[in-house]
């Protein structure tokens, strides 16, 4: 029987060290939540690699937005995924798509070349393709290891009968990893209902900050995205019943 695997998505090193410590199998690892994720720091990367035993997946987007990406964005994530591999992590998180909303075959294929021996996951920009089937062959054809999606809807409980679908078209050629709105109160429901084996979370809380001053006059929030060590434990839990 194939292992149950949970991934954390993480946004700073608090989190990481926390997945870690919590038992998690894989960190993906990004910067900037409200822009659903870019490019960490290196410096950042390095720190997680050295603290940290588990699997460590960078995410490569340099920029929020669409998954439509210049020739000169391209260089600068081929230098970003270089930087992983010298920095010792397992994989990266790519994304990228055509205007017509088909998967960018070739810049895809580029980027998986220069990760090797890294191994490949092709993140939620999947989710904006016009045809999952037509994207689920092309991604496969890249050389990417696995697909994160929340079955072409805000979450993936709402995409599941979709993402069932894709693990079973996709046959053990690919992993199909739910993602999106996953917490220990529904995992065990969509592993019943979508046959997958690799999920994954955030398992975000909101971190108050504890500066004693604040200024009067500033309205920004200045509360950190934080993993929360009891959801992580209870999914691991959940994912063993």
């Amino acid at each position: 029987m194939e292992k149950n695997i949970l991934e954390i998505c993480c946004y700073n090193l608090d989190s990481a060290l926390i997945a870690a410590d919590a038992g998690a199998d894989r960190i993906e690892l990004c910067a900037d939540p409200s822009a659903g994720g870019t490019t960490p720091g290196i410096g950042l990367i390095k720190t997680i690699r050295r603290k940290t035993g588990i699997e460590l997946y960078p995410i490569i987007r340099i920029r929020g937005g669409d998954f439509l990406f210049s020739e000169e964005e391209l260089g600068v994530m081929m230098h970003e995924v270089e930087a992983c591999k010298t920095a010792g992590c397992e994989g990266v998180v790519i994304g990228m798509l055509l205007p017509e909303g088909r998967v960018d075959k070739a810049n895809t294929s580029r980027l998986v070349e220069k990760a090797y021996p890294m191994c490949v996951c092709f993140h939620r920009a999947f989710d904006w393709t016009r045809n999952p089937f037509e994207a689920l062959e092309d991604i496969i054809e890249t050389g990417c290891e696995r697909i994160l999606t929340s079955g072409q809807q805000p979450t993936a409980i709402m995409g599941a009968a979709l993402i069932k679908d894709l693990v079973e078209k996709a046959d053990g050629r690919i992993q199909i990893m739910p993602g999106s709105g996953i917490r220990a109160a529904n995992i065990s429901d969509l592993k019943r209902e979508t046959g997958a084996t690799q999920f994954h979370s955030s398992a975000r809380t909101l971190r108050k900050s504890t500066m004693e001053f604040v200024q009067p006059f500033m309205t920004e929030d200045q509360s950190t995205v934080i993993a929360d060590r009891h959801e992580i434990e209870q999914m691991i839990f959940r994912l063993k019943v």
